[in-house]
């Protein structure tokens, strides 16, 4: 008997060796457990067929030695996950030829088939048990020639009771296997899904998930009122780093404002990277005063840092901030006052942090100048 693992056919899906390796160290467990309760169920047979020594004796191999044999093939493979498949095709054989030799005792037989047909759907689904089944009637059909298809059909009480281990202990192994394979894949979905969130460079949110952060906050705050603001940020002179000391030193200054933000937020302020050298953040509960002392907080923070130690790089940034007000009709309005004060920041000499409406100030004093 084996174990589980997904797969969507009859071609392996493919697999790194260490994945194969580890597959095969799976099957070898519950093929010995799985065949040392299948040696059980086919001996119940065996002994109401008043079968000869020779033939006990090969159950015994296959019963005791293959799993190891089998363990040590797969590992040998150049390919270990396809041959721990073509042990798990030779497993059905066996499983056949072992139904025919016990004259298809009715119980054994049921029991056997049943088994080995759950945990190849298990392995490979429709496609692979169709595979292997073919083998069990190939294998049993052979048997059952050699021995004139000889019949014994009624199962008296030592076969049933022998198959009593195979039928209350295995499933709930196969059951097992397949639960811890379902949580990996659920462990794999959630990384998956909190990595698709995030910018790989900063490990901050990505722009489109900063800008459904923005959203909710949006809608929360239209609908209970609390206030709310958005910050932008952009570094000073960012292209002239990347041009005097190359673009990891650049991408080593973004990770490091990066880490900035995440040290001085709060833990419920939300910051992404907006695109090239621009971030931005989501301040919860907070109004217009409140934004301008985390600006000027995080403008000094960045001012103060070495971005880039081995070339001992300095940054500054412009920040612009905006509360949330009654004017802003959609998320993408409020964003875009948050942006014009930054871009006010930036004319007004760079390296200080504006909020919207004193940034319309400045660009109003600047237009009259």
């Amino acid at each position: 008997m084996d174990g589980t693992e997904t797969h969507d056919g009859l071609r392996p899906l493919e697999r790194t060796a260490e994945e194969g390796l580890r597959f095969v160290h799976r099957m070898y467990v519950t093929r010995i457990l799985g065949l040392g309760a299948g040696t059980l169920a086919v001996g119940g047979g065996l002994w109401e067929a008043h079968a000869p020594l020779w033939l006990w004796v090969i159950l015994a191999l296959n019963g005791v030695v293959w799993p190891h044999l089998a363990y040590c093939i797969a590992r040998a493979s150049r390919d270990p996950y396809r041959g721990e498949l073509h042990n798990l095709v030779f497993d059905s054989a066996c499983g056949g030829a072992w139904v025919a030799a016990i004259g298809f005792n009715l119980v054994p037989s049921a029991v056997i088939v049943a088994m080995l047909a759950m945990d190849k759907a298990a392995v490979g689904g429709v496609r692979f048990l169709a595979r292997c089944f073919n083998a069990q009637i190939a294998a049993g059909a052979l048997v059952a020639l050699v021995n004139n298809f000889w019949l014994h059909l009624d199962s008296g009480f030592v076969a049933v009771v022998a198959c009593l281990p195979l039928l209350l202990a295995y499933p709930p192994i196969i059951g097992y296997n397949a639960y811890r394979l379902a949580r990996r894949v659920r462990q794999q979905n959630d990384v998956l899904a909190t990595l698709s969130t995030l910018d790989g460079l900063t490990r901050l949110m990505n722009r489109m998930h900063w800008e459904q952060a923005v959203a909710t906050e949006f809608q929360r705050c239209r609908r209970i009122g609390h206030s709310s603001a958005v910050l932008m940020l952009d570094i000073d002179h960012f292209k002239a780093v990347n041009d005097a000391h190359g673009h990891q030193v650049g991408d080593a200054a973004l990770r490091a404002v990066g880490t900035i933000l995440r040290d001085t937020l709060r833990l419920h302020d939300i910051a992404g990277r907006y695109g090239g050298e621009e971030f931005g953040v989501v301040l919860p509960g907070i109004d217009a005063s409140g934004a301008a002392a985390i600006a000027e907080r995080i403008r000094r923070k960045i001012e103060s840092s070495v971005v880039e130690p081995r070339h001992g790089v300095r940054v500054t940034a412009s920040i612009g901030y905006a509360a949330l007000a009654n004017d802003d009709h959609d998320p993408g309005a409020w964003i875009a006052r948050a942006d014009r004060a930054l871009y006010a920041a930036k004319a007004a000499g760079r390296n200080r942090a504006m909020g919207h409406e004193f940034g319309n100030a400045q660009r109003r004093q600047h237009d009259t100048a």
